[in-house]
């Protein structure tokens, strides 16, 4: 196409022997690519150095014998003499053209093996992301399922005591208050069982979650249960695991007021110190300090599953501490981040 364009027409010798010739030094040229082909898939493994040497040296070699086949056809189908003296002219356009076809066979070998690394590299990336979505969705799963087998162990956990309590209430004909206590009992363990244990929600609705359990308390123990709340305003919005407060409460009743012929008070303080929600739950103790186990040994279930969702929910990102009051209270201090509604 480039002799056609660029000198048949040019010098108005579109005759057929010019045309016939251009045809046939194509087809040479076409036919000598082959080897050229050989020689840089032979090299393609190589360094790159060494494949633009040979690739070089071919294309000099292939350049050279079709310029000579060229000018020998030429000469032979035209007939014309002295064509030998621009052997430069002629061995300048093969060398371009052979120039140009490694060039292409390159871009192309290049092209399709960034193309394939790219594939590959994506295929991997796609791999590592669902491979890294399936390790979410199962911790997730696991952190639900451990979250919600400590919250159905809360559950039995307060139900056995009140039920304790119900059932005295009916032996002693007490019907009012048993009945106002299964009521309650109703409306605490529908909110509990309703509520999903990996979610949180704000301190308010959690300190009226914790009303429903009191009140069922404060039915069983009347004046002997006093309650001091002290939830300032940023604190309430606040968001924190459901039942959080409940587990703390009950052992606070179990160890405090139950013990206490006297009953005794339940205090919850909550505020937000350095973008951190504290949060601190005591109560009075049962008297004597010496009736009171040790902090280290009176969580029972409830206080160890609060612990447990703590570490579950928040990692490292938690503190939860118990101390023994000289009353023989206990006094426990939660400090979460804070992150409100």
């Amino acid at each position: 196409m480039v002799t056609f364009f660029s000198l048949t027409l040019w010098y108005a010798t579109a005759t057929w022997t010019h045309v016939s010739h251009t045809i046939v030094q194509s087809l040479l040229g076409m036919l000598l690519s082959i080897p050229l082909h050989r020689v840089c898939l032979a090299v393609w493994e190589r360094s790159m150095l060494a494949r633009i040497g040979w690739s070089l040296l071919a294309v000099i070699v292939l350049s050279l014998l079709w310029t000579m086949l060229r000018i020998y056809t030429f000469t032979l189908i035209t007939g014309s003499g002295g064509i030998w003296a621009d052997f430069g002219g002629w061995y300048f356009s093969s060398f371009l053209v052979y120039l140009c076809w490694v060039a292409l066979y390159y871009g192309n070998k290049f092209y399709y093996q960034a193309e394939l690394e790219y594939g590959k590299r994506k295929d991997a990336a796609v791999a590592v992301k669902e491979e890294q979505l399936k390790r979410l969705n199962a911790e997730a799963d696991a952190k639900n399922a451990q979250l919600g087998m400590l919250q159905y162990q809360l559950n039995p956990h307060f139900l056995f005591n009140t039920l304790n309590t119900i059932s005295a209430l009916v032996k002693f004909k007490e019907n009012e208050k048993a009945h106002r206590m299964i009521t309650q009992l109703g409306h605490f363990l529908r909110y509990s069982l309703d509520n999903d244990p990996a979610l949180k929600i704000s301190l308010e609705q959690e300190v009226e979650a914790l009303m429903l359990y009191l009140e069922i308390e404060q039915t069983r123990f009347s004046e002997r249960l006093t309650l001091q709340f002290d939830i300032d305003e940023q604190a309430a919005r606040a968001l924190v695991p459901s039942l959080l407060l409940q587990p703390l409460a009950e052992n606070s009743i179990k160890y405090a007021i139950a013990a206490n012929e006297d009953g005794g008070t339940i205090s919850l303080r909550a505020n937000v110190q350095d973008d951190e929600l504290q949060i601190e739950l005591a109560d009075t103790g049962p008297g004597m300090a010496n009736n009171r186990p040790k902090p280290g040994t009176g969580r029972r279930v409830g206080l160890h599953n609060t612990l447990e969702r703590l570490k579950t929910l928040y990692n490292d990102a938690y503190t939860f501490d118990i101390k023994l009051r000289p009353s023989g209270g206990l006094k426990i201090n939660i400090h979460i981040p804070y992150d409100p509604v």
